[in-house]
């Protein structure tokens, strides 16, 4: 075993982990006030290699477990996980391992169901490759919606903090998440804006019924 290469191996993995204290908030600041900008980022880096890939940020995918993982600490610290009978909720909720990948798994569907939705328009065949650059900046858009989500249910689940104040937190991070999907639809397909706010209502809503569709059988068990 090579002591050197185990070495710089380490010297890699600490610079690229204590880089991530620099560029997450960078990041997240910079898809929050320019998200279309950010994600045509994400477009132009796919065509990138190795170390030059998302040099200037952290990648989406990154992005999006970071933020998942530090909310399901927020929420563990806090308690405010829901009490369940669900013998397979309280296996998910049973180590901050599950619960992080199981949020990942949910919030990535907002950008799997947005980047289907934009092949399918396109006319194109649905392959890895192609959902590729979409789902990436997709993700992008996905991390801010995660910590808007968990704020409103933080405040839902305090019962000193007004309810109202939760509905308008989510209700505005609704209200900008489409609007930039929106736009983004827009711009990728060539269509009206309003076309392309029917394109965001449709993937978000499908997202929304996939995440149904897989959550009450588990709710239930």
């Amino acid at each position: 075993m090579d002591f050197m290469k185990i070495l710089r191996s380490l010297e890699d993995f600490l610079f690229e982990a204590t880089s991530w204290l620099a560029f997450y908030p960078l990041t997240l600041w910079r898809v929050v006030t320019r998200p279309l900008t950010w994600m045509a980022y994400s477009d132009a880096e796919q065509s990138d290699e190795g170390e030059e890939r998302y040099d200037r940020a952290l990648s989406p995918p990154l992005l999006l477990l970071i933020t998942v993982v530090l909310l399901n600490m927020i929420g563990t610290a806090t308690h405010a996980v829901p009490e369940t009978t669900s013998e397979v909720v309280k296996a998910i909720n049973s180590t901050p391992e599950n619960q992080a990948l199981t949020r990942a798994l949910v919030f990535s569907l907002l950008p799997l169901m947005a980047a289907v939705v934009m092949l399918r328009a396109r006319g194109e065949l649905l392959s890895r490759e192609a959902l590729r650059a979409p789902f990436y900046a997709q993700c992008y858009l996905a991390a801010p919606c995660a910590v808007i989500l968990n704020t409103g249910i933080f405040i839902f689940a305090h019962e000193e903090l007004s309810n109202a104040l939760g509905v308008a937190v989510m209700a505005g991070g609704a209200a900008w998440f489409l609007v930039v999907q929106a736009r983004w639809f827009s711009a990728k397909l060539a269509v009206s804006i309003f076309r392309g706010a029917a394109f965001a209502v449709g993937s978000t809503l499908a997202a929304v019924i996939c995440l149904l569709a897989i959550l009450t059988p588990i709710a239930l068990l």
